[in-house]
């Protein structure tokens, strides 16, 4: 069964969506059998590589919201977060252009580390303050995942893996997603959202017994029993 999971590494609820997800699938009977891909998503593709601001400010001026209202929306999210493990610093978050943090999770899913750039990415960005936007940064993130460091400069010097984060763009469009975290199932199911984790499960259960339905090997019945008694 196949996963795909359209993200920005610089959306709060698809950390959040991600940790539910994680948990549903924990649980899943048939979680061996899952393949899950991360697909690239952009909330906001104009955004310069750095952004000279604070994260209220930024989405302040973008939504047109009251830096109150802002606040408040911090503390729900935040407080959604730890409960499920996450320690949100909204106040140390760096607001940074995510493109290049993207080509490097297509990178790293080249060495099997695609969820590990991911978390990682996400991790750093909500909860340790870092600028997912910078060179240093993203160079040493690729380094500690075992990535050969010229595959990491690459990045920086050449446009790799740029038109698959361009296509994973395309591909949401074509499928209708207009935010995230949007998760795709078998291309037959999609859930919006960082759902609970009791909806994830009932979807993956869904999505299991279609693809997988139950055939009978005799056409024959056997005894058995039923609402009225067992067969004599």
């Amino acid at each position: 069964m196949k996963i795909e999971i359209w993200s920005d590494v610089a959306c709060p609820w698809c950390y959040i969506g991600k940790r539910r997800f994680e948990t549903a699938l924990a649980g899943f009977p048939h979680r061996d059998s899952v393949d899950v891909t991360w697909r690239s998503y952009q909330l906001d593709p104009s955004l310069p590589e750095h952004y000279d601001g604070t994260e209220l400010e930024y989405l302040s001026r973008i939504k047109g919201m009251a830096p109150e209202q802002v606040s408040q929306m911090f503390e729900h999210v935040t407080a959604q977060a730890k409960g499920e493990g996450l320690n949100y610093r909204f106040g140390q978050v760096v607001v940074a252009n995510s493109f290049s943090a993207h080509r490097l999770i297509h990178l790293a899913a080249q060495h099997g580390q695609q969820d590990a750039a991911k978390e990682r990415l996400l991790s750093d960005h909500f909860e340790h303050g870092k600028d997912i936007g910078s060179q240093e940064y993203l160079t040493d993130l690729g380094l500690a995942l075992g990535i050969n460091a010229d595959e990491v400069a690459e990045l920086f010097t050449t446009d790799k893996y740029a038109d698959d984060v361009r296509f994973d763009f395309e591909e949401a469009r074509a499928l209708g997603i207009t935010g995230v975290p949007f998760f795709v199932i078998d291309r037959k199911f999609g859930l919006s959202g960082a759902q609970p984790a009791e909806t994830f499960t009932a979807a993956l259960n869904q999505a299991w017994q279609e693809t997988n339905p139950l055939v009978l090997v005799s056409a024959a019945d056997g005894e058995a029993c039923g609402p009225d008694g067992c067969a004599v």
